[in-house]
């Protein structure tokens, strides 16, 4: 008897795997460095916002986010209208598959990258098309360009890219952007933006006003330690972030997430005496990481990458054993965030145990 069918590419879907939770062991604290998650709590007076507004959970939320609009305009200094925000910069990802992409069109962006992207690509139907990352674990931006056809509608820049860590510079953007095609949707993924700290960083407000195919998607799920709430904005021309916001999940945002995103936002000081913190951190990690004799790709996010290849189950048991959850890629390397002093403290004594 025939059954309901999804579409054939459902099949062809890969799964998105999660990072782990630590195991529990006795005597010892267990940490997390699987998910890039900040170690830090909410920012002060966001606890205390979203308290006030728990009450208002039998209502719906604010389906426009006027407020979360607003702050955000006038954060960035951006109009209202160039803004879309989603459950996260992933879900960003989604509607722009969604909103520029028929079957077959063609995705293009560095591998190994984020790996919502083809997930999201092959959702859409559309056809992803993966441009390996140089050595030195960067985007090979020149070979992206080679790789667009008459079907490319969308190219991913992943910066600072996941899970490997180095960000591109504004030189090396503006070169790429001008052999792009101008109907190309150009995506600048700046989930980890607050934690660049390198010569000629990119101004991705500014470069989304010079080009009118410039979309910028950030979240709030990172520096602002707002994981649990799903809430990233995109930043892009006008008819562009009318598309996504014309293909947006209705109610997506939660009255809680816009509440806190906009709380956030009026913190900005203490965000980043947070977010210094941990760039301190990661700093102390990659040089020491590099005195053990690590060749660690350079760590703009806030999270460093190890090539392991074959060795990357065994890095991924021995960390486990040390109290540490790290996110291992099969074959490939492990990715492991920059959590609390004591966790970063057992990385380091991983990586002196462990054979290079």
């Amino acid at each position: 008897m025939p059954s309901p069918q999804p579409r054939p590419n459902i099949a062809d879907i890969p799964p998105y795997v999660a990072g782990k939770p630590p195991t529990v062991r006795p005597g010892m604290t267990s940490y997390k460095l699987s998910s890039n998650e900040n170690p830090y709590p909410p920012l002060p007076g966001v606890v205390e916002a979203v308290q006030a507004a728990v009450g208002q959970m039998n209502r719906y939320p604010d389906m426009g986010s006027g407020a979360l609009y607003a702050a955000l305009a006038d954060t960035l200094d951006v109009p209202a209208e160039d803004l879309s925000v989603a459950t996260g910069s992933v879900g960003l990802i989604y509607q722009l598959v969604h909103a520029f992409c028929e079957p077959g069109d063609e995705v293009v962006f560095a591998w190994r990258s984020f790996e919502a992207y083809p997930i999201a690509v092959t959702a859409a139907g559309a056809t992803a098309v993966r441009v390996p990352l140089r050595p030195d674990a960067r985007h090979d931006l020149d070979a992206m360009v080679d790789a667009i056809t008459d079907r490319t509608r969308i190219v991913l820049v992943c910066t600072p890219n996941n899970p490997t860590g180095p960000a591109v510079t504004q030189a090396e953007l503006d070169a790429f952007l001008a052999r792009v095609p101008p109907d190309v949707v150009v995506v600048v993924d700046e989930a980890y933006v607050e934690f660049v700290r390198m010569d000629d960083p990119v101004d991705g407000v500014a470069t989304y006003r010079r080009h009118e195919n410039v979309v910028l998607t950030r979240t709030f799920s990172k520096a602002y330690g707002l994981a649990g709430f799903r809430v990233g904005y995109a930043v892009a021309p006008t008819p562009i972030a009318g598309a996504l916001r014309a293909v947006s999940l209705p109610f997506g945002v939660s009255t809680i997430a816009q509440i806190a995103a906009v709380a956030s936002l009026e913190r900005h000081a203490e965000l980043m005496e947070r977010v210094d913190a941990l760039v301190a951190e990661r700093t102390r990690v990659v040089d020491g990481l590099r005195a053990a004799g690590w060749d660690v790709p350079d760590a703009q996010g806030n999270f460093v990458w190890f090539d392991l290849g074959d060795r990357t189950t065994d890095f991924a048991l021995a960390a486990d054993e040390l109290g540490i959850v790290v996110r291992p890629f099969a074959g490939e390397g492990a990715r492991v965030s920059i959590g609390e002093t004591e966790a970063n403290d057992r990385l380091l004594q991983l990586a002196a145990d462990f054979p290079r």
